[in-house]
């Protein structure tokens, strides 16, 4: 498979979010195998030793997820034919024998078993099989193998203070939990340059009132859902913004489409199915088949380039609202309480510079609300993410009305390419380095001539209409020292990347500044 996030973990292979939470709370080791998680897998990803997918690439959720958790996981392991419905996995026509599964039944007892060679069968991983992965390489192991501790020792940590002391380029980090705050702030992270909202929706006690926001058929319905959020999500804000008192905490409003807080209708229709059949309770039947209705009347051919990020603002402003009131409200209250916060709000998905002025307009409405609520005076910056070519070319007029650009470029090359992320680096992306079409995979490494020249273009554009512009990058190349190098060179502030990868970070950002010092 695809080595997603470093690292190697041992544990039982387990093929649901729900068994692997309960092993994993008994303290049993578990590897969450599945074709891909969603962020209904949270809640089993979260005690699992790592995370085994069928499907996804460098920047699918699973990757992502475990990166910034610092789990190994290994995805886009496309040989494993993974069986939710009888809970197992296949390899078909792997090569096992004489010592494998396929030669053990012919060599018990026989003299001439060393002359057996090699056959081709089928392995099957049932649930509950020890596995092992190596989230470096992306191989996957049958059974136990053997691990060492790293351990960071005092050279390791010289050899930073160093870097720090070399490099121009701020780094922060992606994170999403005050525990991911904190460990972001232990390798020395100067900030969290992407705080994504729509994680802290997944909690399973939250799930029914996301939904009944989504099903909500009137604006007063949508309120109660949205009033009940509201100190959930204040809480969120408070216990990063404290884990990282003084630090800037770039906090990125909601973003996937709304859809994906719904369960799957396959698998609702069946749900419905079974109740009918079997006489269940009439009022969940009709409570099913509601959600059912609105997650078909949700459901995009093509999500990712659908009603998400600043459309979902757009039609729905109230959760906007909301959201940005959490943050302002967690904010008034620290500050009350002697500490520094430094939130800043990004607004997703944005391809001009019309949709973050209506947006931005929302939000210092909300800001001139909650200061004369809390008598607190309240200055928070408010930029965009650009990840879409539009946004790029036409950075001067978006410049002039964002505080902050932060490039996206796990979406930004996807858009660029006319590559779907999830699928191509599975399908044909070797392929096209075998053959020499690519150097490297775009998702892993930036591609300077391509996707590096729009940056470059935004750059220079959105510094021409706003002098004061901060210009970051939060997609996955902002740990990948290439990446790294070219971020140095377009001048940017700084770059974000996954808590375990602000070491490396720091490091290729003082060999870049040492390159090309002038």
């Amino acid at each position: 498979g695809l080595p997603a996030s470093p690292g190697a973990a041992i544990g039982k292979a387990i093929f649901s979010a729900d068994l692997a939470e309960e092993l994993g709370q008994k303290g049993e080791k578990v590897i969450l195998v599945r074709p891909e998680t969603t962020p209904d897998d949270m809640h089993g990803i979260v005690p699992a030793q790592g995370v085994l997918t069928s499907r996804g690439g460098m920047t699918c959720h699973a990757a992502i997820v475990a990166r910034g958790m610092g789990k190994p996981c290994v995805v886009g392991c496309e040989a494993l034919q993974v069986d939710l419905d009888n809970r197992r996995a296949v390899v078909k026509g792997a090569k096992v024998g004489p010592e494998g599964e396929a030669g053990r039944a012919g060599v018990a007892g026989d003299k001439n078993a060393e002359l057996l060679e090699p056959s081709t069968a089928d392995m099957v991983i049932n649930e509950g099989d020890i596995i092992a992965i190596d989230g470096a390489t992306g191989r996957v192991f049958s059974g136990e193998v053997p691990l060492v501790e790293p351990t960071l020792g005092a050279e390791f940590r010289a050899l930073l203070e160093w870097a720090d002391r070399a490099r121009s380029l701020g780094v922060r980090a992606n994170a999403d939990t005050p525990e991911d705050a904190r460990k972001a702030r232990e390798f020395g992270a100067e900030g969290i340059g992407l705080c994504r909202t729509e994680h802290m929706f997944m909690a399973p006690e939250r799930v029914p009132i996301v939904q009944a926001m989504i099903l909500a058929e009137t604006p007063e319905e949508r309120k109660q859902a949205l009033d009940q959020l509201l100190p959930m999500q204040q809480g969120d804000f408070y216990g990063i913004l404290k884990a990282m008192d003084g630090l800037p905490v770039t906090i990125r409003l909601l973003d996937p489409p709304l859809h994906e807080f719904l369960p799957k209708t396959e698998e609702l229709a069946v749900e419905i199915t079974q109740l009918r059949l079997t006489g269940g309770d009439r009022e969940e039947i009709v409570r099913k088949e509601a959600i059912l209705r609105r997650a078909r009347a949700l459901s995009e051919f093509n999500p990712m380039l659908g009603h998400r990020g600043c459309r979902l603002g757009i039609t729905t402003p109230e959760i906007y609202a909301m959201q940005v009131r959490a943050i302002l409200q967690a904010t008034a209250q620290l500050i009350k309480e002697g500490c520094q916060p430094r939130p800043e709000i990004m607004i997703p998905v944005v391809m001009g510079a019309e949709e973050l002025a209506i947006l931005r307009e929302l939000c210092l409405e909300v800001m001139q609300a909650v200061a004369a609520e809390t008598g607190i005076k309240l200055d928070v910056p408010i930029g965009t993410m650009i990840e879409l070519p539009r946004a790029c070319l036409t950075a001067d007029e978006v410049g002039k009305v964002a505080d902050f650009f932060s490039f996206g470029t796990n979406d930004l090359t996807q858009t660029t390419y006319g590559f779907s992320r999830d699928d191509a680096e599975g399908k044909f992306i070797p392929q096209y380095i075998e053959k020499k079409i690519l150097a490297h995979n775009p998702f892993a490494v930036l591609d300077r001539a391509g996707v590096g020249k729009l940056v470059k273009m935004a750059v220079e554009l959105g510094r021409q209409a706003n002098p004061k512009l901060k210009l970051g990058i939060c997609g996955e190349h902002g740990g990948e020292p290439n990446s790294i190098e070219f971020c140095h060179l377009t001048g940017l502030d700084y770059v974000s990347c996954s808590p375990y990868r602000v070491p490396i970070a720091r490091l290729a950002a003082a060999q870049a500044a040492i390159k090309h010092r002038k």
